[in-house]
């Protein structure tokens, strides 16, 4: 069984977001950089809600082939470009998945549940999810989420989004530190 996990970003006081929806506001460093490279080399699915996948694809293409793009920049892209991708929209439709038409299947969100866990019984390497906030919590709250991994990031932003909307139970797993870094990784276990 393929493994669905959620990586996420947020500030010590629990934001996923900053006021505004400002996801800049947190601190993507090398270390937060190094992390997602990790996850995709390791994924052979990305899941995503709208929002997120809107924002991925008028981002990472072009970053891909940008030669003054940092060289993790690059294969982050050329990998987003590459892995196949579902996304979770009751909006979205065949002709707003350009560039990414032969990789993206779209799902409408009262079947998400059903092709998550058809997604998990197929073979094939992890499903990661990226952003997308609400459909993560969704999946958590239904008990399709594996993995958490949340990277503690060295801010604090008084007010935004909350992370979690679902108060699932944990084991952790690991931490990690990065030289450099004052984020933190915790990786955890949805029990």
């Amino acid at each position: 069984m393929r493994k669905l996990i959620v990586c996420v970003i947020t500030s010590l006081d629990g934001y996923f977001e900053g006021p505004g929806g400002n996801v800049m506001a947190l601190p993507m460093d090398h270390f937060f950089n190094q992390h997602n490279l990790e996850r995709l080399r390791a994924a052979d699915t990305l899941l995503l809600g709208a929002t997120t996948y809107a924002g991925f694809k008028s981002y990472w293409p072009q970053v891909a082939d940008d030669p003054e793009a940092a060289d993790d920049q690059r294969e982050i892209g050329q990998r987003n470009n590459e892995i196949q991708k579902v996304v979770v929209s009751d909006s979205l439709a065949p002709r707003d998945t350009e560039p990414w038409t032969d990789s993206t299947t779209i799902v409408r969100r009262a079947d998400a549940h059903k092709a998550v866990a058809e997604l998990k019984d197929q073979p094939g390497r992890d499903i990661l999810m990226f952003g997308s906030r609400t459909l993560w919590n969704d999946l958590l709250a239904a008990g399709l989420v594996d993995e958490l991994h949340v990277m503690v990031g060295a801010s604090v932003l008084c007010g935004g989004t909350p992370a979690f909307g679902a108060a699932p139970r944990l084991r952790l797993l690991e931490t990690r530190r990065a030289e450099g870094s004052d984020n933190v990784l915790l990786r955890y276990a949805v029990t």
